[in-house]
């Protein structure tokens, strides 16, 4: 028993005893496990073997949990009454001459060899655990398949010399025509695959590295995982193959392959880097980071799949676990499983259990000699047998039960439910249909159960590993990869529960090609480089990107606009002329002022309105004039405000009317200087013209006739309110559509029309005898009048939102006010400040003509 074997697969034959004796034969595999093993079991490590020979110690623990389980089955009276539990062991060295050997010793009477030949009475094979790699796997298959024997795999390695797969997940073995006996207590390969993916995106890690055992399977697992990094945007830096294990013969490759891994890794930005392999395949990689460490360390966030376990140590050989502190791996989901660290605490080398394994198990890990056998350590202390298993270093063991163990512990279970229930059926049928069926909650409340194609309902933990100064551990669960969760429960992740590496200070490492762009600007790719490397570009005006990395910007919405940033969108101001504003206030100010001196002077011209300079030039059309002036100061106080229905269909609709009703009253009054002054001459007709229903006429039906446009234009396309979000950045301009242009300008025409006919005939007559007409005074009105429209135009078209209303305004405040002064102050002058000329004599006196009292 001094030899040790490296990836040795055992046979465990487990016996239950009844009245018909029947066996289940167990095959159990380990990773660099333990030790050859006895009776039948006494080979030495021949020459065929000796690669193998490598002492794991951690993997004890599959042992203890298979011991464990069966223990447990035979102390419960509920389930397998009546029947004990027992196991036999077989070895088969990764070979397949050895695994075909094996398995035809199974199917065989004991202690022969001869296939379909089998009399034994209480010997028989109803079940099988293993193999540890796919191909021993599918070379026992092959076998036992013939006879319908069930073939539980309660664990998984790598595939070797195959495409891929994790242990027994090769994809021949889902294969239910052609392997129906297989099952397989690991989660399949996806979950796991997708769980990678999802904590990359989750982390927003898109640029990381990859390392792959230097075999098939590790090339299968790249070709499988790229093209899904790829679709979820996420770049790979570099792909390295784990390095071998140097030897004599293989120093100078293996400093080849450590220089080109080195240069890769230190000279890349990707701070994530996934690996895959199993403990075997990546002790050269394992070595490598061992080394590096005593130089230079590698601070990285390494990412490991569920095949290895870096903790685990080949005897004598402690490499550091420091690089790996901060480390997140996948695991095969385990529990705690109530009884089993007490159930390691009553171990020891001398208990009288039959375990061949216990005492060269303590002799290695507690360096003692075990009294009365062979493992003795010169000049060394004795065993004493109260050395604790919790006091070993985890890479040693562990006192929880690992992921591994917690699959055998399982599968037991299982083969255990299946046979109970078919002794309960009193059926004489096969395993098979109870084992594929089989559903139970195990001691740790998982629910254990075959899918349809016989794998585990088990999903994945994602640990974090913490690493102490002293290299030993704690593996805390943050997450979980769950196939059977509700949709968008999958995968979970406690971000807060993990330790980073040392060298990103407790920050989530960022693991990009490039610097992420910031909101406000949005990604262009490079030439000619990978997706995940590109450069930022800044949005085009009037766009947006409200997220980090955007791939384009946005347009806001059109109420509204990009702040200054470009990383949002922010509301429009509603804009328009308010009484609030200065502008506004002002404007109405004036407005206001100006109705109530149009107000005074019409109370003026009703208090002396039987005074010559009153009487003169009609004085029923001052009225007349001077309330329309009065509506027209008033008029504009409509297009201060938030414009509504209402207000938009008045605002040029009563603004021309009433500014015709004006410009009608000032035509009226010049026409009516002209006739009168006519009228003197002697030997003229023009007398009978002359009157109030000339004066009446001339108004009505010239204001008649812009009512008439403008009831047209309100009955066929009225102004409307109207929201202009364009014209102006940051504001939306609420304002009347007109609706018509054509309609608008008609009614401006038709007052610029009138204004130029009055105009024009009060410029013929400002030579008139200055006491009884005001045809100078009308001239200047309407120059003011004229000028101030023929302004508004271009001004008008020239200005947006509240400013474009500013300037009509003004324009209605100026003209009215021009007509106002420059025709009625005169005479307000004479009546308040001069009345000696307010007098009948006085315009007698200054008249050459003669007076007319119209």
């Amino acid at each position: 028993m001094s030899h040790v074997s490296k990836n040795p697969e055992i046979c465990w034959k487990i016996i239950r005893l009844n009245k018909n004796w029947e066996a289940i034969l167990f095959v159990v595999w380990f990773l660099s496990l333990l030790f050859t093993l006895g009776s039948g079991f006494k080979q030495t490590c021949s020459a065929q073997f000796k690669s193998h020979c490598r002492l794991v110690p951690k993997n004890y623990q599959h042992v203890l949990a298979l011991v464990f389980a069966i223990n447990k089955i035979n102390q419960d009276p509920e389930l397998l009454p009546n029947v004990t539990l027992g196991f036999r062991i077989y070895e088969s060295f990764f070979s397949p001459r050895k695994t075909y050997e094996s398995s035809f010793t199974l199917l065989s009477t004991r202690y022969l060899m001869i296939p379909n030949y089998n009399c034994d009475t209480k010997d028989k094979l109803s079940a099988v655990f293993g193999g540890l790699g796919s191909e021993t796997s599918i070379q026992m298959a092959t076998i036992l398949g013939i006879y319908k024997i069930p073939q539980v795999s309660p664990t998984f390695l790598q595939l070797q010399g195959w495409t891929s797969g994790y242990g027994s997940f090769h994809a021949m073995l889902s294969d239910k025509f052609q392997f129906p006996s297989v099952y397989r207590m690991v989660p399949n390969e996806i979950p796991q695959s997708l769980g990678l993916v999802r904590l990359m995106q989750h982390f927003q890690w898109t640029w990381i590295g990859l390392i792959a055992s230097d075999d098939d399977s590790g090339e299968k697992f790249v070709q499988t995982l790229k093209p899904m990094l790829t679709r979820n945007s996420i770049c790979v830096a570099f792909t390295e193959r784990a390095p071998q294990v140097p030897s004599s013969s293989m120093a100078q490759a293996f400093r080849e392959q450590h220089f080109k891994l080195h240069s890769s890794i230190t000279q890349t930005k990707a701070e994530v880097i996934v690996v895959y392999g199993d403990t075997d395949s990546l002790l050269g990689l394992k070595l490598f980071l061992h080394i590096n460490y005593q130089t230079a360390p590698i601070g990285k966030v390494w990412i490991t799949t569920a095949q290895w376990d870096f903790t685990s140590n080949i005897a004598l050989n402690k490499w550091t676990l420091k690089p790996f502190h901060g480390a997140l791996s996948f695991a095969v989901h385990t529990e705690e499983v109530p009884g089993f660290r007490d159930f390691l605490r009553t171990l020891n080398p001398y208990q009288p259990q039959g375990d061949i394994f216990i005492q060269r198990f303590w002799h290695t890990v507690f360096n003692c000699s075990v009294l009365y056998s062979s493992l003795t350590i010169k000049d060394g202390r004795n065993c004493s047998g109260k050395e604790e298993l919790a006091s070993l270093p985890g890479s040693d063991f562990e006192m929880k039960m690992s992921g591994q163990s917690y699959s055998i512990y399982n599968g037991v279970y299982a083969v255990a439910h299946a046979l109970h229930a078919l002794y309960s059926s009193k059926s004489k049928k096969e395993l098979h249909p109870f084992l594929k069926n089989v559903q139970f909650n195990n001691s740790a409340g998982d629910k254990v159960y075959f899918d349809e194609n016989g794998e585990s309902s088990a999903g994945y933990d994602i640990l974090n590993w913490i690493v102490f100064p002293n290299d030993s551990f704690i593996r805390v669960k943050v997450g979980h990869m769950d196939p059977r969760a509700p949709v968008g429960q999958e995968f979970t992740i406690n971000e807060a529960a993990i330790v980073w590496n040392s060298r990103f200070n407790q920050t989530v490492p960022r693991s990009v090609c490039t610097d992420s762009c910031r909101p406000g600007y949005a990604r262009t790719v490079r030439e000619g480089e990978p997706l995940c490397c590109y450069n930022c570009a800044p949005c085009p005006e009037g766009t947006i990107s409200n997220q980090t990395d955007a791939d384009h910007c946005d347009r806001c919405p059109e109420d509204q606009y990009p702040n200054r940033d470009q990383d949002k969108c922010i509301p429009k101001i509603m804009n328009f002329l308010s009484y609030e504003e200065p502008l506004g206030f002002v404007l109405a100010s004036f407005a206001l002022l100006f109705s109530l001196l149009t107000a005074l002077v019409l109370g003026m011209f009703i208090t002396h309105r039987d005074t010559p300079i009153v009487r003169a030039n009609n004085r029923e059309l001052s009225y007349v004039l001077l309330l329309s002036l009065l509506l027209c100061f008033l008029c504009s106080l409509v297009f201060i405000g938030q414009p509504g229905r209402v207000t938009c269909l008045l605002r040029q609709t009563a603004f021309g009317v009433i500014f015709s009703v004006s410009v009608s009253s000032v035509l009226a009054k010049t026409i009516t200087v002209v006739l009168a002054f006519k009228a003197t001459k002697p030997g003229t007709s023009m007398k009978k013209w002359l009157g109030r229903r000339l004066a009446s006429s001339i108004v009505v039906s010239c204001s008649l006739f812009q009512v008439g446009i403008c009831a047209v234009w309100l009955g066929t396309d009225p102004p409307f309110p109207d929201l202009d979000m364009k014209s102006e950045a940051g504001h939306i301009l609420v304002q009347c559509n007109e609706g018509s242009n054509a309609a608008f300008y008609c009614v401006l025409g038709y007052m610029g029309f009138l204004a130029i006919v009055s105009f024009t005939v009060a410029f013929l007559a400002r030579k008139l005898p200055d006491t009884f007409n005001e045809a100078k005074f009308i001239t200047f009105s309407m120059l003011v009048f004229c000028s101030v429209w023929v302004s508004f135009i271009p001004t008008y078209l020239s200005t947006k939102g509240k400013y474009m209303v500013a300037v009509e305004i003004f324009s209605i405040l100026a003209s009215s006010a021009g007509l106002l002064g420059c025709i009625f102050i005169p005479k307000c002058y004479i009546i308040v400040l001069r009345p000696d000329l307010n007098t009948r004599e006085q315009l007698v006196r200054k008249s050459k003509s003669g007076t007319q009292e119209l």
